[in-house]
């Protein structure tokens, strides 16, 4: 039996070329359903977040949306189809995904697996770094283990077992960001996937969305765990689910640049996004609108339900510009020290 750590077993099992999770045909969707999938009004907010990062920018000549973890174009193609004439002529679309690109993804969409650079605008990153692969670890049981962290190793079949000592960058993550816990998702990899995407940007919004936590309650058990079918199962390394762990956004917040949490609700309602129902006076003047505006009230409070998909945490941060206004009013804005 093959034993490795998590980190590599989830990269195999995810990404290889030949066989991995996210590169199979149905992609993502096949499997699961994110906020973009639930509602065209999560594209309606992103579309006008970037239009408000277009007027913090001074409405600059080239003006980049990059969708990061594109999935299969979803997000990309509906900001595409809801573009207002004033950005449809400057937007450049942009999807950084590792599967392959889409056949029928229209030539406007530049395609890449890798991140843009000097990038100017909003980049956008929904339900990413919850697949960046990372480590596991628990503290040694053994008596004279006294609690020292050791790497978690897992065979192709799920089994698991303790490997060696958690060391070097590892530690010194653990000892800042996850010090208490049962088991412990050292999140280093992803701090370092979310600085070079926000390092993309020349200027612009870097924003990411993920079921997260925060260091004052880390998941004293984590979070590691498995989708297949639209139903969760367990977190087997080989290729047939999704391997997904909640994120620590707080660690990975770029210092220097100002930075936001907040949950999805906060967020969407204040770029317009509301679950509140239609005037019942609207029925009796005009039935069909008041049928429609009904269905996207029960859309958007899919959206920022609190025990939903509300519950995603946004980390939003602004490189070398104003914050937008749809945004700035909301609270716990700060930059970190570098």
């Amino acid at each position: 039996m093959t034993w490795m750590r998590w980190r590599p077993a989830i990269e195999h099992a995810l990404y290889r070329p030949d066989g991995g999770f996210y590169r199979r045909p149905e992609g993502p969707a096949g499997h699961f359903r994110t906020s973009v999938h639930a509602s065209a009004r999560f594209a309606a907010a992103v579309v006008r977040l970037l239009a408000g990062v277009d007027a913090a920018l001074g409405r600059p000549e080239r003006l980049d949306f990059v969708d990061v973890g594109a999935g299969r174009g979803e997000l990309v193609l509906a900001v595409r189809a809801l573009l207002p004439d004033g950005l449809r002529g400057r937007v450049r679309l942009r999807a950084v995904e590792l599967a392959d690109r889409p056949a029928d993804l229209p030539a406007e969409v530049h395609w890449s697996a890798e991140l843009p650079s000097g990038a100017v605008g909003l980049l956008f990153a929904n339900e990413w770094l919850d697949n960046v692969p990372l480590d596991l670890a628990e503290p040694d049981p053994a008596p004279d283990g006294e609690g020292r962290l050791r790497y978690v190793e897992v065979a192709p079949d799920g089994a698991e077992r303790l490997g060696g000592p958690v060391s070097g960058a590892d530690a010194a993550w653990a000892r800042r960001w996850w010090p208490d816990g049962e088991r412990v998702e050292l999140g280093g990899p992803r701090d370092a996937a979310w600085a070079a995407a926000v390092g993309a940007l020349e200027r612009g919004l870097a924003v990411a969305v993920d079921y997260a936590h925060l260091r004052a309650a880390r998941p004293p058990f984590g979070t590691l765990t498995g989708f297949r079918d639209g139903r969760e199962c367990a977190p087997v390394p080989d290729g047939s689910c999704d391997l997904t762990a909640h994120v620590a956004l707080d660690a990975a917040a770029v210092p220097g640049h100002p930075a936001l949490l907040a949950t999805q609700r906060e967020a969407l309602r204040a770029l317009g996004v509301s679950g509140a129902r239609p005037p019942l006076a609207l029925a009796s003047s005009d039935p069909a609108a008041y049928l429609r505006a009904l269905a996207g009230a029960g859309e958007a409070a899919e959206l920022t339900d609190p025990a939903g998909l509300g519950a995603f945490h946004w980390l939003v941060q602004a490189v070398r510009m104003p914050v937008p206004e749809d945004l700035a009013g909301l609270p716990g804005w700060q930059t970190l020290p570098s």
